[in-house]
């Protein structure tokens, strides 16, 4: 063997071994997911481009958009649910998110006591299940056998009082903060973790310059964790326009008052499976869904491709 042959060995990289079992511990994990969200997804969108035409189904294109977009009721029943939706969205992201925010930042001070105890006492809610939330808060709030009154008496507010659940002007904002009242864990919790992660050199070197309490929150931690905040909103904006379980729960599959609470996810509820003497239209039904995802998929896009880059730039 010549000196160049063993130059040449001792050169090249050892062959990387194949990690089978990498595959092995995601396959369980990737076969659940594919059978309860991937093929559903996709059965959902096959099943928009199919009606059922003298009892066959039958592709039929855009035909179910072009119904839901052309006909008067259909119509006029997606775009109150989509402008509640909207509404249902801008609650959350106006009042749970800057709570959850402000909530963070306080039980981030090193000097607070029972931080361990306000933390679990603020996160159990979003363990509870929808359906416990929504009866205890149809209890509280109503009018007949309700503590909600009782208790506004107690500090003088009980003229205030009134049957927000039964009215359409304050139903949708009642049932929006039921529901931020509910998770407001999440984001508080999410925000705790990343302001712990910000390195104490920081802190250190902007007390140093004399950056301290509310001060040093605005103009040092704020601007860290902005990264974890998009996240949040993108989680907010995804969860919100899935929401069904609470309008449910509260309001009922019709989501009254007079539809004043209806969402998307109600309205996809009853127009595919159907609801007291309203038939069942499950290509239809799909047709909403499908809008459903193109709405959620444009959101996160716009986050990722858009938002998420300036954030980066605005970081480095």
């Amino acid at each position: 063997m010549t000196q160049s042959d063993i130059a040449e060995t001792r050169i090249a990289p050892p062959k990387r071994t194949m990690r089978w079992h990498i595959l092995v511990f995601l396959a369980p994990a990737f076969l659940v997911y594919t059978a309860v969200m991937i093929l559903p997804l996709i059965e959902t969108l096959r099943l928009s481009l199919f009606n059922v035409v003298d009892g066959q189904m039958t592709f039929v294109g855009l035909a179910n958009f072009q119904r839901l977009f052309g006909d008067p009721r259909l119509a006029a029943d997606f775009w109150n649910a989509l402008w509640n939706n909207t509404i249902f969205f801008i609650i959350h992201m106006a009042v749970q998110n800057p709570i959850g925010i402000a909530l963070a930042a306080m039980l981030s001070v090193p000097t607070l006591r029972f931080a361990a105890f306000y933390r679990s006492a603020i996160f159990v809610p979003t363990l509870l299940s929808f359906v416990i939330v929504g009866f205890i808060w149809k209890l509280i709030l109503s009018p007949i056998w309700g503590i909600a009154p009782g208790l506004m008496d107690l500090v003088g507010l009980k003229s205030l009082f009134s049957p927000w659940l039964g009215k359409p002007e304050s139903a949708l904002i009642t049932v929006s903060l039921i529901s931020v009242w509910q998770y407001v864990g999440i984001p508080m919790m999410l925000i705790y973790a990343a302001l712990l992660n910000i390195p104490d050199e920081v802190l250190e070197a902007a007390e140093i310059d004399g950056i301290t309490g509310w001060s040093q929150f605005w103009k040092i931690k704020l601007p860290l964790i902005l990264p974890s905040i998009g996240i949040i909103s993108v989680l907010t904006f995804v969860g919100n326009f899935n929401a069904f379980d609470l309008i449910y729960t509260v309001q009922g599959a019709l989501a009254g008052p007079d539809g004043s609470t209806d969402i998307l996810g109600t309205l996809l509820y009853r127009t595919f499976f159907g609801f007291q003497n309203q038939m069942g239209n499950r290509p239809m039904g799909a047709t909403i869904a499908t809008v459903m995802f193109l709405i959620i998929l444009a959101g996160v896009s716009l986050y990722l491709f858009v938002i998420q880059r300036r954030m980066r730039r605005y970081q480095f």
